[in-house]
């Protein structure tokens, strides 16, 4: 048995000793004030006023009467003694051990702290109850058996203290205070102006449109002119026009999403690219029917003339608008908060995004018909590869749909595989609009920079060249590859013939020409 048990145990066999000896001395007492009573009763014929020196003798023994100590025995109005009690504490002092008065009880208690002696030598208190008392964000978890007693449990995660016993879970939009004893509103966040993942696309978007103000501005200026004649002017403004609408899909996803601005984005983000790549592939569709019915017939294919392009051009346009359309009637855009995207293990941690209410899967819809166009230019672009340079802009075409289909193929894995980031929204819009501003850069830079170049930097090369009829044309390209069959084996099927190069000046020999199909008589 331990010091502190033995303690126990010894000051309760004192206190039981201490209370059948004042037991005893009550009794002994009680008996004794009946017998008074009845002499009382007996004498009580002899008290007079006159002599009244004679008082009741229960009073007088009541104050004669003393304890064995010597001190007045007196009861309280219930007849009961008041209680006198030494505490004792079982010490060990000198390898020897006693029972040492440490205080006593008399109406109160009176204790000599600095006599106690704690188990262990500690002069600290010790705790005497069986729990302490939970601390804010806690809930009292009773101990089966024993209601006094309990365990103090956390309530974490995104749960709050709604009582002593009970952890409740946040509603979707709020979070637990720092103490978790209630709940706060998650805060709400977009993507800023002055974010990092804002500013690279704003910049290039804001260098892009610059650009392609200044192509729009020059092939105005020289709008009659032989290379901006040769590079089909409808189409280009059509195309010029589309290129302008993907880097101004940047503010749209940067701005602050609301009702308006959702609109915008969803009109907009496949419009740019709808717009670009349908001029395209008007333009190598063009080019691929004039040299298979070339080699068929003189005669020219239907549906070649300026105005048949347009017509060709919007039509697939349309499409595109017809789907937004439908969209908008089955789905009417909104802005929503998103609780889910940056919902963290850590509360502190948790934030809600501000967004339009466009998933993954509207997107790929939305841009799916903008990779169907491009994936069937790129399919156009291959066919048209063997044609001489010469004659159209098949060989920039090329390039220009093979980068593009590079840049896209790169977004994909990018934009799906970080779906799960807690970053999805600076990712992923980020991706998107840089990857449609490449996409336009690649398209400007590298069907319109290099005429824009000559027309301004060398307007000795743009000069009108030798009309030829559609017959002469068709023929040429159609005999290169005839009389040169080396031409197949060069870079991007180019087959520019003998008979091609003889029909060129001996002043254009050194020089870069720009020939296409509305040079020709067609």
């Amino acid at each position: 048995m331990t010091l502190y048990g033995t303690f126990l145990q010894a000051t309760v066999e004192l206190v039981y000793h201490t209370q059948m000896h004042t037991l005893r001395k009550y009794h002994l007492c009680r008996a004794f004030f009946s017998s008074s009573e009845v002499l009382q009763a007996r004498f009580s014929s002899m008290w007079t006023p006159a002599n009244h020196r004679l008082a009741p003798l229960s009073t007088q023994f009541l104050l004669m009467m003393n304890g064995i100590a010597g001190t007045p025995v007196v009861f309280n109005v219930n007849g009961d003694a008041p209680g006198r009690y030494e505490i004792y504490q079982y010490q060990i002092s000198n390898n020897t051990t006693e029972y040492k008065i440490i205080g006593h009880w008399t109406d109160q208690l009176y204790l000599s702290t600095d006599e106690l002696q704690w188990p262990g030598g500690s002069q600290e208190v010790p705790s005497s109850i069986c729990s302490q008392p939970c601390r804010p964000g806690q809930r009292k978890k009773t101990v089966k058996g024993i209601p006094c007693c309990w365990h103090c449990e956390s309530c974490d995660g995104y749960q709050y203290q709604a009582d002593t016993y009970t952890c409740k879970m946040c509603r979707f939009d709020l979070r637990p205070n720092e103490n978790h004893t209630g709940c706060v509103p998650i805060p709400i966040v977009k993507l800023e102006w002055s974010s990092p993942w804002a500013v690279i696309p704003v910049l290039i978007a804001v260098l892009g449109i610059i650009a392609t103000l200044l192509v729009v501005v020059t092939f105005v200026r020289y709008n009659d002119t032989p290379i901006v004649k040769a590079s089909g002017r409808e189409l280009s403004y059509v195309l010029l026009t589309g290129i302008f609408l993907c880097y101004a899909t940047t503010f749209l996803m940067i701005s602050t999403p609301d009702v308006f601005v959702c609109s915008l984005r969803r009109i907009f983000l496949g419009l740019g690219m709808s717009i670009s790549y349908a001029a395209l592939l008007t333009k190598t569709n063009r080019i691929y029917r004039i040299f298979e019915q070339g080699k068929m017939s003189v005669s020219a294919p239907r549906f070649i003339s300026p105005a048949s392009q347009l017509v060709i051009t919007f039509s697939l346009i349309s499409v595109q608008l017809l789907g937004v359309c439908i969209w908008f009637g089955v789905d009417p855009s909104q802005a929503i908060i998103d609780f889910e995207d940056q919902r963290t293990a850590n509360p502190e941690m948790a934030r809600g995004v501000l967004k339009c209410d466009i998933s993954d899967l509207s997107l790929i819809c939305l841009l799916g018909y903008s990779m169907l166009l491009m994936v069937t230019c790129t399919v156009y672009a291959i066919k048209t590869r063997g044609v001489p340079e010469t004659f159209n802009e098949a060989k920039p075409i090329g390039f220009t749909m093979y980068t593009t289909c590079i840049v896209w193929l790169a977004f994909i894995p990018i934009f799906f595989g970080t779906s799960q980031s807690t970053e999805k929204m600076y990712i992923q819009t980020t991706t998107l609009t840089i990857s449609v501003s490449l996409s336009a850069s690649v398209s400007l830079g590298m069907l319109y920079m290099p005429k824009v170049y000559v027309v301004l930097f060398h307007p000795e090369q743009n000069v009108p060249k030798r009309k030829r009829s559609l017959k002469a044309v068709v023929t040429a390209a159609t005999m290169s590859n005839k009389f040169n069959p080396k031409g197949a084996l060069r870079p991007n099927g180019e087959a520019k013939s003998e008979l091609c190069e003889s029909l060129e000046t001996q002043v254009l020999a050194s020089k870069q020409t720009y020939i296409s199909y509305s040079n020709h008589a067609i």
